[in-house]
């Protein structure tokens, strides 16, 4: 089964606000199965423009990588975060190579 992705880069406004929406999020990614691979961090931008944070998040399949998206547990976590930070989010399915 491949493997899906959450691919997001965030501008945080309000940090502290935003650990509202942190801790709110870990509902629905215990429930799909979420593991993250990248969580903010150092990095450095070598083309075009990047936004203050990447995170990355596995889950255990691309469909689960939609549901937990889609979950009432998720979207009540987004409510949190959508007016403390701005942000692009793919969900993309890995490859199995």
């Amino acid at each position: 089964m491949t493997k899906g992705y959450w691919v997001a880069h965030v501008d945080v406004r309000d940090a502290t606000a935003y650990e509202a929406y942190r801790q709110a999020n870990a509902v629905a990614f215990a429930k799909y199965g979420a593991r993250f691979l990248v969580r903010g961090g150092d990095h450095e931008v070598r083309e075009g423009q990047m936004k203050a944070r990447t995170v990355v998040i596995e889950f255990p399949s691309y469909d689960a990588a939609k549901a937990c998206y889609d979950s009432p547990e998720y979207q009540a976590a987004k409510a949190l975060r959508d007016p403390v930070s701005n942000g692009d989010m793919v969900i993309i399915e890995g490859w199995d190579g």
